[in-house]
């Protein structure tokens, strides 16, 4: 299984490289070393086959026949940008009434389309927590396979949930008896429904604690699943060695997630001391979306969102951003994660400017975004840093970002794996 997994993460790394020049020189203004802080002046970076090979400064490349030299001399170069919390099927213009015709490959379209303008926004890794039919799989590979553009994508299949919970479908009559692809209740029944997911080609798993904001008739702080169901799905995929993600708002959620072992945690909306405490203790890492609900407040009921998840939403944002400056005041790991679906596709940058807001350093917001999400896919050797042996997954931007976080929004220029995506 390792040898297996090996294997995927160098295919990854080398995704669209075929298409690259024998080698391939990124020269700038500046760098940005992630990992320290450090703004490396006029930086040279060496990429071949889709992964760095050197990083010199002042220097002038030799070109041999076919090698390529692309000059930035205004702008500062980064790593790609990695959000863990993303559903691209999902159009927040769309009324939700709407999105139940929809069919699986009209959603597979639409995680297509969207696909592409995150990666055109500097984004590219992202972990999509959660889409029927394996649409969001269908579309990763689509990518891997060089059909379409878009990020590398960590793909969770269809969300667990409980009979009735956040990650079923409420909003039908019984007499369809409709019931959401991820839904299972019982120990057995989850470790089944995870063992489905893999099947179907998920490399991440994604569950529901507790109630949600956009969800019929869920309670935003009730817990779901028992800790022996969410022990099993936890048990299961870590088998697998896959990264599972907990949906949850609420506080008794929240800590029985962190005791069944999760990965990380999505919202930890209503955190108190003991969450903190535990998720620190656990080395639970935190993907809280403090953005999205400036967008669902202002733009919610013209887009169709009903009014009990608008109630909703005003119930916990403020929370939530309190909760997110206790605890990043009291060092609990945190990534980069916006629920991006809530607000459209290719704004996810606009979260790291209230990351900052609510308690983060410039630093931090970038880190949670880079070395921290690598570490949450335990790809930290391979993604998050612009670092020889690294993939060749590089953005630039006009100025310091550690001066002006605002910078991040508008990306002029998009490398994945030593492929140009955007110049």
């Amino acid at each position: 299984m390792k040898k297996q997994l090996l294997s995927a993460s160098i295919a990854l790394l080398c995704l669209n490289s075929m298409n690259a020049y024998a080698v391939t020189y990124v020269s700038a203004k500046a760098m940005l070393d992630v990992q320290s802080g450090k703004l490396i002046q006029s930086p040279l970076i060496t990429i071949d086959n889709g992964v760095i090979t050197a990083i010199d400064s002042n220097k002038t490349p030799k070109l041999n026949k076919g090698d390529e030299h692309i000059k930035l001399p205004e702008l500062t170069l980064m790593p790609g940008l990695m959000d863990m919390h993303v559903h691209l099927t999902s159009d927040p213009t769309v009324p939700r009434s709407e999105r139940v015709g929809q069919s699986v490959p009209r959603m597979a379209v639409k995680a297509a389309y969207f696909a592409k303008k995150t990666l055109e926004a500097g984004f590219t890794t992202v972990r999509n927590v959660g889409a029927e039919g394996y649409s969001v799989i269908a579309v990763r590979d689509g990518i891997n396979a060089g059909d379409i553009i878009g990020p590398r994508i960590w793909a969770a299949g269809p969300s667990l949930g409980i009979t009735g919970g956040h990650c079923d479908n409420n909003r039908l009559p019984p007499e369809l008896k409709y019931t959401s692809q991820g839904v299972a209740d019982g120990p057995w029944a989850v470790r089944v429904k995870v063992r489905e997911n893999i099947k179907y080609g998920a490399n991440a798993i994604k569950f529901c604690a507790t109630g949600g904001v956009f969800s019929k008739g869920t309670k935003l702080g009730a817990q779901q699943y028992s800790f022996e169901e969410m022990k099993a799905i936890v048990d299961e995929a870590h088998l697998r060695d896959l990264p599972v993600a907990a949906h949850a708002h609420g506080t008794d959620g929240i800590k029985t997630a962190i005791k069944a072992g999760v990965d990380s945690v999505e919202h930890a909306s209503y955190l108190d001391d003991e969450a903190i405490k535990l998720a620190k203790d656990h080395g639970t890492w935190l993907s809280m979306d403090i953005y999205n609900t400036e967008y669902t407040l202002s733009f919610g009921e013209q887009n169709g969102v009903d009014e009990e998840n608008l109630d909703k939403e005003r119930q916990v944002s403020k929370v939530q951003r309190d909760s997110f400056k206790r605890a990043v005041n009291a060092g609990v790991n945190m990534v980069f994660g916006t629920d991006a679906a809530i607000y459209p596709h290719g704004d996810n940058a606009k979260q790291f400017s209230r990351m900052v807001e609510f308690g983060m350093t410039e630093l931090q917001a970038i880190q949670a975004s880079t070395v921290n999400s690598a570490k949450l896919l335990k790809m930290d050797k391979q993604l998050g840093q612009l670092k020889t042996g690294f993939a060749a997954d590089i953005i630039a931007v006009k100025g310091n970002p550690l001066k002006n976080i605002a910078t991040l929004e508008h990306i002029p220029f998009v490398m994945k794996a030593g492929v140009v995506y955007k110049n």
